[in-house]
């Protein structure tokens, strides 16, 4: 079993940044697709970036791209989602995700494996 455990969520005003991290621990760390997901209240949880065992392909979410970016450190078994010039819509409670079989755009229900969540919130 894996065990996943997020920091770094804040209150930041609109175009500041923020990152946040996601350590594993329980299992090797390379065999993981991890992911970043969030949900705003009264909304479905989405995917907002994804990432290949050994950082060799990436996803990102329309509302990420050019803002976000994820990465991993296998040394550290820790995944990060580094998030620049946020928007007061980027408000929401930011979860790490881990799978052992899944692509990296794989939606919730694929991944088994989450965090207790980190909350975000944008505004001045």
């Amino acid at each position: 079993q894996v065990q996943l455990v997020e920091s770094g969520g804040d209150l930041v005003q609109p175009g500041g940044s923020l990152r946040l991290s996601c350590a594993a621990s329980g299992r090797a760390f390379g065999s993981l697709v991890m992911a970043w997901f969030r949900q705003a209240p009264g909304k479905e949880r989405e995917i907002v970036a994804g990432i290949s065992r050994y950082s060799l392909y990436k996803y990102y979410a329309d509302s990420a791209k050019g803002r976000f970016t994820i990465s991993r450190d296998n040394a550290k078994t820790t995944v990060y989602l580094q998030m620049n010039s946020l928007k007061p819509e980027d408000t929401a409670v930011y979860y790490c995700a881990a799978s052992t079989s899944t692509t990296i755009d794989s939606p919730p229900a694929a991944y088994a494996t989450w965090g207790q969540g980190t909350q975000v919130t944008v505004s001045s």
